[in-house]
């Protein structure tokens, strides 16, 4: 997964009910092992080790419009929310056919 994917939930999660999408704003591995960070349609985010990313995670694209995305902090990452950054991103997730783990690997990249 990297900065622009786009997924679902399948399972309920920070409020959100299993088939709710996000986007990844986030790959972070200063801890030595990946951590993802996510942002959901309701606004609400966390992060996902790779273990939880297959335990609450379903690929559901890729996007563009935010993979250049640069995230400093959660202050930041609210506003771009509030400010509409993650829209289109969102909307396209919502429309794209559902893709396989074999078309978008969730632990590597496209």
């Amino acid at each position: 997964m990297k900065v622009g994917s786009t997924v679902r939930l399948n399972r309920p999660c920070l409020g959100n009910d299993s088939g709710t999408l996000g986007v990844c704003y986030s790959v972070d591995n200063d801890l030595g092992r990946p951590s993802y960070g996510v942002l959901f349609e309701n606004g609400n985010h966390d992060g996902f080790s790779p273990d939880e990313v297959g335990l609450f995670l379903e690929p559901a694209g890729f996007s563009k419009d935010v993979e250049g995305y640069q995230f400093t902090n959660v202050v930041k990452l609210s506003h771009d929310y509030d400010q509409g950054v993650f829209d289109a991103a969102l909307l396209k997730a919502g429309m794209a056919k559902l893709t396989t783990s074999e078309d978008v690997p969730l632990g590597g990249s496209l």
